[in-house]
């Protein structure tokens, strides 16, 4: 089970953090809404059918609005693209860019979705489609609009890795830094996957929940009869930087990454080999044998959750970390999921408190958390696990 992989050369720290989704705009707001015990979901009609989805907030509807007053560019986007822009115009909105070198990989599981959906209806009503329909629906165009709005100088990439999507971009920052080729990288995803037809995706896979009441996605719960995932829209992006220095708010000391071969396109081995795997390597790469968190990908389907709890149990043994996750209250943002947990690990790391999961209770909270272990895994079996410590 043991992988080589290299140290990294130089420390990699985190210096911001912003995220755009049902729990707020701002890091004390979303702080706030992870220590309740509220839950962001709310039923919208999807085909005629009502669906349980986690969506932003007025206000930042209008933070949104206000976006395409000030660039009428703008209102031929995506909301993927806007996601994108208005969490890296709040990144940076205290940072100097033109000083620097930064580079942008900000990815997406599905990408404007919503804008092709509209444009392929169109075309399959007239037989033809808008001048802007393809440049605005390419997946790479949601780092290329994030670096048009900051003006930014360094290597623009886009990438889509389904679920596991943010924390893969994680994974490329680092190595550009390592590399030298940029002095920073903004990184992250961004997911507006809230339309008829994705939802009907993941109602053919039988995946939707069907649970009445106020606790509809119950990822974490490892006793569950039938899947429960529920869609939510969210973007967040981290700045990464080398070195470490006043502004670090964490330090990436462990990346992994794995695969295993697929039975079906959608499966997952009942030990989740492809975590095992990227687990043991991010340990191994931190010179570390547990952390203190770690926070699941689980998605709330049976097979899932369960799969990642039992490769938690193997890689950790008897040296349990505490488990939590945050789909129970946001629901599955898809390629954004994977950032939404490293803010949430970012926000307990600085507040040296816990955010329990109401399916599974634990004895075993930490006193003090100094590592904290984020993981991610999609469709294709592959699986991203990072650990972040404090300064």
């Amino acid at each position: 089970m043991r992988q080589r992989l290299l140290a990294l050369k130089t420390p990699i720290s985190i210096t911001q953090c912003s995220s755009i989704s049902a729990l707020g705009t701002d890091a004390n707001t979303v702080w706030e809404n992870y220590k309740n015990e509220t839950t962001f979901f709310q039923k919208k009609i999807f085909s005629e059918k009502e669906k349980w989805v986690s969506v932003i907030s007025s206000e930042t509807e209008q933070q949104l609005f206000e976006l395409k007053k000030e660039n009428p560019k703008y209102k031929y986007l995506d909301r993927t693209v806007l996601f994108s822009i208005l969490a890296s115009k709040n990144l940076i909105k205290d940072i100097d860019v033109s000083s620097k070198t930064i580079g942008i990989n900000i990815g997406s599981s599905r990408g404007a979705t919503q804008l092709f959906e509209t444009h392929h209806q169109e075309f399959l009503e007239t037989g033809k489609v808008k001048t802007r329909t393809s440049p605005t629906t390419t997946l790479g165009n949601i780092s290329s609009w994030v670096a048009q709005e900051l003006q930014s100088q360094g290597p623009v990439l886009s990438h889509s890795i389904t679920c596991a999507t943010a924390l893969q971009s994680v994974i490329n920052g680092v190595a550009w830094l390592q590399a030298g080729m940029a002095e920073s990288f903004i990184v992250g995803g961004s997911e507006a996957p809230l339309t008829p037809f994705t939802i009907a995706q993941m109602e053919a896979l039988k995946l939707y929940s069907k649970i009445e009441g106020d606790l509809p996605c119950e990822s974490m719960n490892f006793s569950k009869k039938s899947n429960t995932l529920v869609l939510g829209e969210a973007a967040s992006v981290c700045m990464l930087e080398k070195g470490v220095s006043e502004h670090t708010k964490a330090i990436i000391s462990g990346i992994g990454y794995a695969t295993e071969p697929l039975s079906h396109s959608i499966s997952i081995t009942t030990d989740a080999q492809c975590f095992q795997r990227s687990m043991t390597m991010a340990l191994q790469n931190a010179n570390l044998d547990s952390v203190d968190v770690v926070i699941m990908h689980a998605p709330g389907t049976v097979k899932g959750d369960l799969a990642e709890k039992n490769a938690i149990e193997k890689v950790f043994v008897t040296n349990a970390p505490f488990l939590t996750t945050n789909k129970w209250k946001i629901g599955h943002t898809f390629g954004a999921s994977g950032a939404m947990s490293l803010e949430m690990a970012l926000l307990m790391l600085q507040h040296q408190e816990v955010i329990h999961n109401p399916f599974y209770l634990q004895n075993n909270t930490p006193n003090t958390i100094n590592h904290i272990m984020i993981n991610a895994v999609g469709f294709g079996g592959n699986a991203v696990s990072i650990i972040v410590k404090n300064k």
